[in-house]
């Protein structure tokens, strides 16, 4: 790792990331964390606090594992250039196209019925989901679990979030169930990444953990990043801490060192700091790191501009769980093919700059490139509620410390 300085970043100004962590964990607020940044191609900065495992006072390490929900996300998305870019995929082609079965999805209206309560009226699609709507979540498919309209209750009855079916067990249930939205009408963060996923396992006939690892996660020697952890690595997987409220842990997914039957695209994937500033390295350099060419400069440009139509709608929990960093034009931002963006300064509260993209995971995990500074900042912790919080405190603890 490079002294910050010669990195352009001051040391000083750094260790404010160590002095309020270390706080936090004194407090009882979180376990631990592992904060990174990268700064023009150099490690500027890499520090494990608190504990991987509070009760059992197991100390935090920067190689710590870290479910990362959402930021699975990303990874997905490269996948499904690298397929375009050999012209095994269209993004402007209807899902249908891969996925026969939503062919012919409808759309779910609520209307008010004879006795006074929310009836769920079935229209049809004025067009179909597109690849590209997938990428970046206008496909008019939604999360069951934000939010409780009568198409997110058929999610929940449907168990489309089951975790012991395969992905193409999950594109079945799918085809059954009506869309929130309209294609293209609304921004709505959902289970669109997770259809993602399975066009991956049906255009390259590989299954999705088997194409990351020998596409993407291998040539860029991203060690422990995958779908599940080995035995022997078991011990380094951080966990949250019990809380105080019910006496327990809150419930994560699965036992990490088992397969899963459900590849989740969306969320499903296990990380560490210095991993994931390897994708997000290959990413601010066009698709390449130390002689690995994954993407061309091009694809990378297309995915990390704003992709959303004009006029674009957003969900109506949109706002509550994403605020600064949603993709709302009030706070300058849209969203690209797998990713957040910065459109313009000005409009919203944490610094960055325009062209940043960036992207979370909903136990507290998050990144973010800035091209314009060389940037790259990588976050690893458990912290669901405080999750927005952390976000927005690293852009201030990080920017407030750059000084070329």
């Amino acid at each position: 790792m490079a002294k910050p300085e010669t990195t352009g970043v001051a040391s000083a100004r750094l260790a404010r990331i160590k002095d309020l962590f270390d706080a936090d964990v004194s407090a009882g607020t979180i376990p631990g964390a592992v904060a990174l940044v990268a700064h023009h191609g150099e490690l500027a900065y890499l520090e494990a606090f608190g504990f991987r495992d509070r009760e059992k006072q197991l100390p935090m390490a920067t190689d710590c594992i870290f479910r990362i929900a959402s930021m699975t996300k990303p990874m997905v998305s490269v996948a499904i250039m690298m397929l375009a870019e050999e012209g095994r995929l269209r993004l402007v082609n209807p899902v249908s196209t891969y996925l026969p079965e939503l062919k012919d999805l409808q759309v779910g209206v609520e209307v008010i019925g004879a006795l006074g309560k929310a009836e769920l009226k079935l229209e049809p699609a004025r067009r179909e989901m597109s690849v590209q709507d997938l990428l970046r979540h206008t496909s008019g498919l939604t999360y069951g679990q934000f939010g409780d309209t009568l198409v997110k209750r058929a999610y929940r009855e449907a168990n489309v979030f089951d975790p012991n079916q395969t992905n193409a067990e999950f594109i079945s249930k799918l085809s059954r169930l009506p869309l929130q939205n309209q294609p293209g009408d609304v921004w709505d963060y959902s289970m669109s990444t997770d259809v993602l996923g399975r066009v991956v396992e049906v255009i390259s006939g590989m299954e999705l953990d088997a194409f990351i690892e020998a596409r993407i996660t291998r040539p860029l020697g991203m060690k422990d990043t995958g779908f599940m952890v080995a035995k022997e690595n078991a011990g380094r997987v951080a966990e949250p801490q019990i809380d105080p409220a019910t006496g327990k842990r809150p419930p994560m997914p699965r036992d990490l060192t088992r397969r899963p039957a459900f590849l989740s695209g969306g969320g499903g994937m296990v990380s560490t700091a210095p991993d994931y500033l390897r994708l997000a390295q290959l990413l601010l350099n066009g698709g390449e790191l130390e002689g690995a060419r994954i993407l061309s400069r091009k694809s990378v440009e297309l995915m990390t501009c704003d992709h959303l139509p004009p006029g674009v709608g957003f969900s109506a929990d949109t706002r509550p769980r994403f605020e600064e960093s949603s993709p709302m034009p009030e706070f300058g931002q849209g969203f690209g093919l797998g990713f957040c963006v910065r459109k313009e300064q000005g409009r919203n509260p944490v610094p960055g700059s325009v062209g940043d993209f960036y992207w979370s995971g909903v136990h507290g995990s998050y990144f973010w490139v800035d091209p314009q500074e060389q940037l790259i900042c990588v976050l690893m912790l458990y912290a669901p509620e405080l999750r927005r919080h952390y976000r927005a405190m690293m852009r201030q603890l990080v920017y407030q410390a750059l000084e070329d």
